[in-house]
């Protein structure tokens, strides 16, 4: 893996741009194709930049059980997947929200290890906790419209001014994925239904 300076370099970067909830959930939908059992997605953006809307398109395209919501309460949800879905024998979907949590060691405290063989395990609000979990990840970042540019690269926080009013769920966002590590030598092909892909 490169780095510079110590800070571990993507091998790819493509940006998507999403104007209704729905291109957010079918981005999801197609990615979950290339997934198998062991990778790791790392979420991050703003309140209401789409993070579960995400989830929910990754775990109808795993095929699993329904009723995806964000775990923020409970840490970790368990999603198994179901013999009669898309995918039977399929992995089952681990939903992590590390929002409340400080480390890395708060995140090993959880015991992620058990379930990374058989799962994908996607993360909320995971950059800088939980990096040290797979030598191999995809790194998502859900940018809202009217958010945009106070999260850098990386999700970032540059700026205090941002509008969290997360009623508008058709509002545009830009959805910026970097694969690390040697899972992700290039980018999964997803299609050219979403606009904006560079």
């Amino acid at each position: 893996m490169s780095t510079n300076g110590g800070i571990a370099l993507p091998n790819w970067e493509k940006t998507f741009t999403a104007t209704t909830a729905e291109q957010t959930h079918a981005l999801a939908v197609r990615l979950a194709a290339a997934l198998e059992a062991g990778d790791l997605l790392v979420l991050s953006g703003e309140l209401g930049a789409g993070k579960t809307t995400f989830t929910q398109g990754l775990g109808e395209g795993l095929g699993v059980r329904e009723g995806i919501i964000s775990p923020t309460f409970v840490l970790v949800r368990i999603h198994p997947n179901l013999p009669g879905g898309p995918r039977p024998g399929g992995p089952d979907l681990v939903h992590v929200d590390a929002y409340r949590l400080e480390s890395a060691a708060e995140i090993d405290d959880i015991d992620l290890e058990n379930t990374m063989d058989s799962s994908v395990t996607v993360v909320e609000w995971g950059q800088d906790r939980v990096e040290h979990l797979s030598e191999s990840r995809l790194e998502i970042d859900l940018h809202r419209a009217l958010g945009l540019g106070a999260f850098g690269p990386g999700g970032h926080k540059l700026s205090a001014e941002l509008d969290f009013d997360t009623e508008d769920a058709d509002e545009p966002r830009t959805i910026v994925m970097r694969g690390y590590g040697p899972r992700w030598p290039e980018a999964p092909e997803l299609g050219a239904a979403v606009e904006g892909v560079r």
